[in-house]
Protein backbone atom coordinates (compact mmCIF):
# COMPACT_ATOMS: atom_id res chain seq x y z
CA UNK A 1 0.00 0.00 0.00
CA UNK A 2 1.38 3.54 -1.16
CA UNK A 3 1.12 6.62 0.86
CA UNK A 4 -0.29 8.37 -1.87
CA UNK A 5 -3.06 11.28 -0.76
CA UNK A 6 -6.56 10.61 -1.46
CA UNK A 7 -8.13 12.83 -3.43
CA UNK A 8 -11.48 14.16 -1.58
CA UNK A 9 -14.26 16.51 -3.39
CA UNK A 10 -16.61 18.05 -1.03
CA UNK A 11 -19.64 19.93 -1.91
CA UNK A 12 -18.79 23.24 -1.84
CA UNK A 13 -22.02 25.59 -0.41
CA UNK A 14 -22.03 27.92 -3.53
CA UNK A 15 -22.14 25.02 -5.75
CA UNK A 16 -26.25 24.57 -5.05
CA UNK A 17 -26.78 28.07 -5.00
CA UNK A 18 -29.76 29.41 -7.88
CA UNK A 19 -31.14 32.55 -7.72
CA UNK A 20 -32.70 34.80 -10.37
CA UNK A 21 -32.79 38.18 -8.32
CA UNK A 22 -30.29 40.14 -10.06
CA UNK A 23 -28.94 40.18 -13.55
CA UNK A 24 -25.44 40.89 -14.44
CA UNK A 25 -24.29 41.48 -18.00
CA UNK A 26 -22.53 38.67 -19.18
CA UNK A 27 -19.22 38.39 -19.06
CA UNK A 28 -18.83 41.69 -16.10
CA UNK A 29 -16.42 39.80 -14.18
CA UNK A 30 -14.00 39.59 -16.70
CA UNK A 31 -13.92 43.74 -16.79
CA UNK A 32 -11.76 46.10 -14.69
CA UNK A 33 -11.95 46.86 -11.25
CA UNK A 34 -13.79 50.33 -12.06
CA UNK A 35 -16.34 49.04 -14.58
CA UNK A 36 -17.35 46.12 -12.05
CA UNK A 37 -17.74 48.29 -9.13
CA UNK A 38 -19.98 50.67 -11.47
CA UNK A 39 -21.95 48.33 -13.05
CA UNK A 40 -22.87 46.28 -9.15
CA UNK A 41 -23.94 49.88 -7.93
CA UNK A 42 -26.49 50.67 -10.55
CA UNK A 43 -29.51 49.99 -10.06
CA UNK A 44 -30.48 48.02 -13.15
CA UNK A 45 -27.86 45.14 -12.31
CA UNK A 46 -28.41 45.62 -8.40
CA UNK A 47 -32.12 46.59 -7.71
CA UNK A 48 -31.89 46.99 -4.39
CA UNK A 49 -28.78 48.61 -4.32
CA UNK A 50 -25.06 48.21 -4.17
CA UNK A 51 -24.95 45.74 -1.40
CA UNK A 52 -26.60 43.71 -3.23
CA UNK A 53 -24.10 44.17 -5.79
CA UNK A 54 -21.68 43.60 -3.19
CA UNK A 55 -23.35 40.65 -2.14
CA UNK A 56 -23.45 39.34 -5.78
CA UNK A 57 -19.51 40.49 -6.14
CA UNK A 58 -18.92 38.54 -2.64
CA UNK A 59 -20.51 35.27 -3.86
CA UNK A 60 -19.03 35.40 -7.40
CA UNK A 61 -15.19 34.91 -5.81
CA UNK A 62 -16.43 32.38 -3.30
CA UNK A 63 -17.75 31.02 -6.33
CA UNK A 64 -14.55 30.88 -8.24
CA UNK A 65 -12.51 29.79 -5.44
CA UNK A 66 -9.24 28.28 -6.39
CA UNK A 67 -9.84 28.56 -9.80
CA UNK A 68 -9.54 32.18 -10.39
CA UNK A 69 -6.12 33.50 -11.33
CA UNK A 70 -4.29 35.63 -8.82
CA UNK A 71 -4.70 38.29 -11.18
CA UNK A 72 -8.34 38.04 -11.52
CA UNK A 73 -8.91 37.87 -8.21
CA UNK A 74 -6.86 40.58 -7.25
CA UNK A 75 -9.28 42.83 -9.66
CA UNK A 76 -11.80 41.58 -7.97
CA UNK A 77 -10.82 42.17 -4.83
CA UNK A 78 -10.05 45.96 -6.33
CA UNK A 79 -13.70 46.35 -7.15
CA UNK A 80 -15.18 45.38 -4.00
CA UNK A 81 -12.98 47.75 -2.61
CA UNK A 82 -14.38 50.64 -4.82
CA UNK A 83 -17.80 49.58 -4.35
CA UNK A 84 -17.34 49.03 -0.59
CA UNK A 85 -16.16 53.03 -0.48
CA UNK A 86 -19.72 53.95 -2.74
CA UNK A 87 -21.31 52.28 -0.24
CA UNK A 88 -20.04 54.49 2.56
CA UNK A 89 -20.16 57.28 0.42
CA UNK A 90 -23.94 56.73 0.00
CA UNK A 91 -24.30 55.98 3.93
CA UNK A 92 -22.71 59.63 5.00
CA UNK A 93 -24.76 61.60 2.45
CA UNK A 94 -28.42 59.56 3.93
CA UNK A 95 -27.05 60.61 6.85
CA UNK A 96 -26.25 56.75 7.91
CA UNK A 97 -22.65 57.54 9.19
CA UNK A 98 -21.35 54.49 10.96
CA UNK A 99 -18.45 55.09 13.79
Amino acid sequence: MTNAKKKTTKKRWVAGVTTDSTHPPPGLFTKDATAIASALASKKVSPKGPGSGMRMLTYFINRGGRGLSARRRDELEKAKVLLSKRIQRERKSAGHETV
